[in-house]
């Protein structure tokens, strides 16, 4: 069926007059009777968050999500976007997207007073119905709200009429959703203009005030700290918010690592890069270490972009050893973990009185990371084929720049290794994983005091030899 192209015949086509917010209810109900995913690249909220926020546009309420940094809250704002229409009327034209049935700018009134249905009308998509501000200290009411333009009062307007008004962002995208992030860094006096915009639909500008009733869903973010300690948003605007929705950081360590390989990027080019299920958990299991860390800013959190970089990072460092060893493909080892807390070392903010023991808080994280996932996935294996070996004098050598070959051949034939890739859940076996896994089992063995380490010669370079108390 053709789209319409005037007012006429978007009446004769029983065009529904609704709401940005009915919009949204009818669409989300629609989506939930269908069994759609509502955040189909969202992990973790299932039971939590989404509940939450599928209430709130049921209510017909505008949100504000709290959480501490790296927790989705903007990409889960911008979700919102796929529950408004493909496309909506507008009429043609108009700076503010003004309904057909509806108009409430100056310009648009006199439009249809003059033509009537003979007014043309405009299709727009998703992406025009949604804008997003990040505030800060410097925002005016001009950004948000709108200002005079002296080009329209110089083309001999009066000061005083409404259309010598350039619109800000919000009534831009009326009849569509707003998205305000990290709303406390807003200056008192814009919030008490945004809740007088909002909630009377009201504008003053330069003296003189007009109706402007928008048709809008407003979301906004905070930290939860800044939204319930410092006081930061005004009493009013608090009230217009009528669902508060508290995200969280991933509860599992499956959940973290789910989102690892949705977002990661892994280098690019001719040599396959394949990290291990283990070695991602150990990079998750250290940034729920950081979490739990009396050391660490809980009022600032650990990203989940500290998982993804450090992800990044490991499989960097592969790639790297593998290029100069010329392998055959990339597999992280346990021997590229220190490139991950060096990399990483700025990302976490600690609240520790002692100056300069960061880096030994980020290594004390990663011993417990490497050992709670030892435990949890070889809890009860066998080495004792292993550690007899070394009881009998191995000694062996590894850094991040030594080829999985050359450090296999250190073992020589070592029975069990086929066991101890099974129990790690290796589906394909090759030498770079072989590696790792043994790697994983060597530094769990000396966390657990079972196997000596000491540095070797080169820089980076470590030694592992037999149990401490057998030397």
């Amino acid at each position: 069926m053709p789209q319409a192209t005037t007012i006429g015949e978007l009446r004769a086509a029983a065009y529904p007059d609704r709401t940005v917010k009915d919009e949204l209810r009818e669409n989300l109900l629609a989506r939930l009777s269908h069994g759609e995913p509502l955040f189909p690249s969202i992990v973790g909220f299932d039971d939590s968050v989404r509940p939450a926020i599928e209430r709130g546009i049921l209510a017909g309420h505008d949100l504000i999500l709290l959480g501490e940094r790296g927790q989705a809250k903007t990409r889960l704002i911008r979700h919102l976007v796929e529950l408004l229409d493909a496309e909506a009327p507008a009429i043609a034209g108009c700076e503010v997207h003004d309904h057909p049935f509806r108009p409430i700018c100056a310009r648009c009134r006199g439009l249809v007073a003059e033509q009537g249905d003979e007014v043309p009308i405009a299709w727009i998509g998703r992406d025009a119905r949604y804008a997003e501000k990040l505030a800060t200290p410097d925002t005016a009411v001009a950004d948000l709200i709108g200002d005079v333009d002296p080009i329209r009062v110089a083309e001999g307007r009066y000061l005083a009429d409404e259309l010598t008004i350039h619109y800000g962002l919000i009534p831009r995208t009326n009849r569509g959703i707003v998205a305000v992030n990290e709303l406390p860094d807003l200056p008192e006096r814009i919030q008490v203009a945004l809740f007088s915009i909002l909630e009377e639909r009201d504008v003053q500008i330069r003296g003189y005030r007009i109706r402007l009733p928008l048709d809008l869903l407003l979301v906004a973010t905070a930290n939860p700290e800044d939204y319930t300690h410092r006081g930061r948003i005004v009493s009013p605007l608090k009230d217009r918010f009528g669902t508060q929705v508290r995200t969280h950081y991933p509860e599992t360590l499956a959940d973290e690592v789910r989102i690892m390989d949705q977002e990661a990027r892994t280098p690019a080019g001719d040599l396959p890069v394949r990290v291990p299920r283990f070695m991602k958990e150990v990079l998750a299991a250290l940034t729920a270490e950081l979490r739990r860390s009396p050391h660490v800013n809980h009022r600032s959190g650990v990203s989940v972009r500290y998982s993804i970089g450090n992800l990044e990072t490991l499989a960097a460092a592969a790639v790297r050893r593998a290029a100069l060893a010329g392998e055959p493909e990339a597999v992280p080892r346990v021997a590229d973990l220190p490139a991950v807390l060096e990399g990483s070392l700025g990302r976490v903010e600690f609240d520790t009185i002692e100056e300069g023991r960061e880096e030994e808080i980020l290594v004390r994280a990663l011993r417990n990371a490497v050992l709670e996932v030892f435990r949890r996935r070889l809890s009860g294996f066998d080495f004792a084929a292993l550690l007899e070996r070394f009881s009998g004098g191995l000694s062996v050598e590894t850094s991040d720049l030594t080829p999985a070959s050359a450090f296999l051949e250190q073992f020589g034939d070592l029975p069990g290794l086929a066991k101890l890739l099974k129990r790690l859940e290796v589906e394909e076996e090759s030498p770079g994983v072989a590696a790792s896994a043994l790697e994983l089992a060597l530094e769990g063995l000396h966390l657990s005091r079972r196997l000596n380490k000491d540095a070797a010669g080169r820089l980076g370079a470590v030694r592992y030899e037999g149990p401490p108390g057998e030397r």
